[in-house]
């Protein structure tokens, strides 16, 4: 499962722009407390740490849950459908990032409903006032909808166990941090780079690739 940890981390990484649109107006609310100013990097560190905490729950809450129905069940059919449900995400996924097709803005709108009741809580904790209530705050808002996060959590539903379905979150989240560390200190040229087209479609073409050879393991494991 080595392979799988490294290709999160990469799609964390080739995915950052997409976790820039989505939580780059939330990062740079970290240095907005009353505090002062040599502290103030530490708020997005601690968010992202935060962040990446709730990844890795959430992620081996799933992994759990899937491998233990198929313990039960008797037959692993489950989980090879769920990888080739994995690669289809990542296809889509790469559509998106690389704006060819917008669907996975569908995907994200099933997590609004139970969003809009955790979200208050997060909004609660802001200004932050120390560098420390930016942990519950990165946990909170962890939680966001995203269609990249569900992606890669159909990952941590095949992986076979709560420990791989957390690892899986994990190299994602930590994937991602370098860019959200950039967005939250404000290096506005590294970020205006990220977001531009030419960097979307160089990474979603390598998603879409490494999309469609999952999804051709996929098939070869059900036939």
């Amino acid at each position: 499962m080595t392979h799988d940890w490294l290709a999160a981390f990469l799609i964390g990484l080739l995915g950052a722009g997409h976790c820039m649109g989505m939580c780059g107006g939330i990062a740079s609310l970290m240095n907005l407390g009353e505090m002062p100013s040599k502290r103030s990097w530490l708020n997005p560190v601690f968010y992202n740490v935060g962040r990446i905490i709730s990844y890795t729950l959430i992620g081996g809450i799933v992994g759990a849950t899937i491998s233990t129905i198929a313990e039960y069940s008797g037959v692993n059919a489950p989980l090879n459908w769920l990888r080739l449900i994995s690669a289809i995400f990542m296809v889509i996924l790469a559509l998106y990032i690389g704006r060819w097709w917008a669907g996975l803005l569908y995907i994200e709108k099933m997590g609004q409903h139970i969003w809009k009741h955790i979200s208050p809580l997060g909004k609660k904790l802001l200004p932050i006032k120390h560098p420390l209530y930016a942990i519950p705050f990165g946990f909170i808002w962890g939680w966001l909808p995203c269609g990249l996060v569900y992606s890669m959590l159909t990952w941590s539903a095949a992986s076979g166990s709560a420990a791989q379905g957390a690892l899986v979150m994990l190299f994602f989240g930590l994937g991602t941090l370098p860019l959200m560390l950039f967005i939250g200190l404000s290096t506005t040229k590294i970020s205006q780079w990220i977001k531009s087209i030419l960097f979307r479609r160089i990474g979603a073409i390598l998603l879409l690739l490494y999309g469609l050879f999952q999804l051709y393991q996929g098939v070869a494991r059900l036939v």
